[in-house]
């Protein structure tokens, strides 16, 4: 609904925009009828004492967050990987099948008087109408169909823990594992904050569907919200990036600037870095854009000469972070990788902004309103003096 309120009301683009072609679709349906017969896990064998979800994007082929976890775990762990917007791990498995088949069938149009009333107060409040009734209409049967297929695998491979990378993308496991009385531990995958949809829960409610536990990259992100009531916290530390050695320090570019995009500004966000770059002719500018954006969506961008646009493997943003000596973005992760990384961190005070104002509270960057703004700080924004509190090492 939100996603749905702030696109509707320009105030965003689409975070993870879907673009499929009608032979991409094709292919996707042959790929899962493929995996249902050689990833189902209901076929797998076990024993397995974990079910491990991870993340879909891979940098390198790497899924960074559940790496060393899976390690640990070897074959005691049932890796469900899901191949719809993304490459699957070796020797995963998946239901690709049963999850496209459980959106696709819809129930009819949900008709309720609290759905009407929402929907009413939100267009008074907001000027904006959203598609409650359908979003419920496509969501909550889709919900409760996995819901019971995971229940089922879960019973059937004795799973004693379940493991997941982004939850709330997947509320029909962790309720699956809460109805079966099944510890859910979530790992740590982005930037949390107060104002993080699937994270603050002012006041800790109990809030259904949420994991029992959340493994925290370091101290800084269990401090700065109030999460759903009985959820613990550990930090567990972040094993895929580290602090440079001052020899890497020293080799920084101090006239190289990373800009980090994201799909929900990424536009705006251009015109800024665009106007930057006039100002600033001695400066160096790359245009990096997230994993879910693409060139195309630029291509007839007219850049200055000392500003490029960077997508895809052949520029890794940690190297591109690693070999600045400053960062420039808004609310993306990447930037708190950055300050890992020994960069000066500039905030554009575009919507979304507040997700960096805790950090920049404790003096770990600062917010610029605007091109000129930007161009004036942007090499003497403040560098993080004590990165651990983001990223701690591994525990």
């Amino acid at each position: 609904m939100f996603h749905e309120l702030s696109k509707r009301s320009g105030i965003h683009g689409d975070p993870h925009p879907n673009r499929r072609s009608t032979s991409d679709k094709a292919r996707l349906v042959g790929r899962h009828l493929t995996g249902s017969v050689r990833r189902n896990p209901f076929l797998a064998r076990g024993p397995y004492d974990a079910l491990v979800v991870p993340h879909p994007r891979k940098p390198g082929g790497v899924e960074i967050y559940t790496d060393r976890l899976r390690s640990e775990l070897g074959n005691r762990a049932l890796v469900i990987d899901s191949g719809i917007n993304g490459t699957p791990l070796p020797g995963s498995h998946n239901l690709d099948l049963f999850v496209s088949a459980a959106g696709a069938v819809r129930v009819g149009h949900v008709r309720d008087p609290r759905i009407e009333a929402v929907t009413r107060d939100l267009e008074a409040a907001t000027g904006v109408t959203a598609p409650i009734a359908a979003l419920v209409d496509r969501e909550l049967p889709k919900h409760l169909r996995l819901r019971r297929v995971f229940r089922a695998l879960l019973k059937k491979h004795g799973i004693t823990t379940v493991y997941v990378v982004v939850a709330y993308f997947h509320q029909h496991v962790v309720a699956a594992a809460r109805d079966l009385g099944i510890r859910v531990v979530e790992l740590q995958h982005g930037a949390i904050s107060p104002y993080h949809l699937g994270y603050s829960y002012p006041g800790r409610p109990v809030v259904a569907d949420q994991p029992d536990e959340l493994w925290c990259l370091g101290p800084y992100w269990a401090e700065t919200v109030e999460l759903p009531a009985d959820m613990s916290t550990k930090v567990t530390g972040a094993p895929f990036i580290r602090r440079l050695t001052d020899a890497e320090a020293a080799r920084k570019d101090p006239r190289l600037v990373v800009v980090a995009s994201q799909g929900t500004i990424g536009q705006r966000l251009l015109d800024v870095a665009q106007e930057t770059a006039q100002l600033r002719p001695d400066l160096e500018f790359v245009f990096r854009l997230h994993p879910s954006e693409r060139l195309a969506d630029y291509r007839n961008t007219v850049q200055p000469t000392n500003l490029r646009l960077s997508a895809g493997p052949e520029d890794a943003t940690l190297e591109l972070l690693a070999s600045a000596g400053q960062q420039v973005g808004v609310s993306t992760t990447a930037l708190f990788e950055g300050m890992v990384l020994g960069c000066r961190t500039a905030v554009v005070a575009l919507p979304g902004w507040e997700y960096l104002q805790p950090a920049v509270e404790r003096g770990d960057a600062l917010v610029v309103r605007d091109a000129a703004d930007l161009a004036a700080r942007v090499t003497t924004a403040p560098r993080c003096h004590d990165s651990s509190a983001y990223y701690a090492p591994p525990a």
